[in-house]
């Protein structure tokens, strides 16, 4: 039942998700600081268009990133006349897609803990003469840091679940593009029930031991 074709969905899947995170991360602590501290002109406009892809269907994201940047796309065409090169279709496209659907999880949960630390603290450092980016570095995010990680895991565990967006852009290639959830739903189409349960089975155990390990994880970093 474990073939080679679900070793590499598997592996697929987590290094989409290990790729599609490590760039959440690195987007989301800047934004999720400017929009907790900053306030400024189409700010609560900003925090919807980035949290859209928390209620919009994997259907509509998946249409507008091919409107975006698949190969006659806004930016897809540009990237295409420059490099002959295409996202569609490939792993990039995977990652992409699983990064703008796991995005807004880890806005919301970072900017609800920068939001959380005490201001006295901050204008404390500030007293003492230390600059806003030595003052978000070293006491802000810290101080935030529980936040930070529940949003580093629930962003990882729905990037390691998504389809639909996936499914659009990526397309579903086997040996190439086939994650883990797009290879239980080829199975089911084939009508290879055995073998997608398993994969469900083991889908459900793993997500599951990744958000127990996680929440313990987090309670521990006070």
């Amino acid at each position: 039942m474990i073939n080679d074709s679900f070793v590499y969905s598997l592996k697929l899947s987590f290094l989409v998700a290990i790729t599609a995170t490590f760039f959440v991360v690195l987007v989301s602590l800047p934004v999720a600081y400017i929009l907790a501290q900053k306030k400024f002109p189409g700010k609560e406009i900003l925090d919807i268009a980035l949290t859209m892809p928390l209620v919009l269907p994997p259907t509509v994201i998946g249409f507008y990133l091919i409107v975006f940047f698949g190969k006659n796309g806004f930016i897809g065409k540009v990237l295409y006349d420059l490099t002959g090169w295409t996202i569609m279709f490939t792993w990039y496209a995977a990652v992409l897609a699983s990064f703008v659907v796991s995005l807004p999880l880890m806005l919301k949960t970072t900017r609800a803990a920068i939001e959380s630390v005490d201001k006295n603290l901050i204008d404390a450092s500030c007293t003492l003469g230390h600059g806003e980016f030595y003052t978000a570095v070293k006491v802000v995010i810290p101080l935030s840091k529980k936040g930070v990680f529940a949003g580093m895991a629930l962003s990882f565990t729905r990037a390691l679940g998504e389809f639909g967006a996936t499914l659009m852009l990526a397309g579903n290639i086997p040996g190439k593009t086939e994650t883990m959830p797009l290879a239980i739903y080829s199975a089911v189409n084939s009508g290879s029930w055995p073998e997608a349960n398993l994969m469900a089975l083991v889908f459900v155990a793993m997500s599951a031991t990744l958000l127990f390990i996680a929440g313990r994880f987090t309670k521990k970093i006070i």
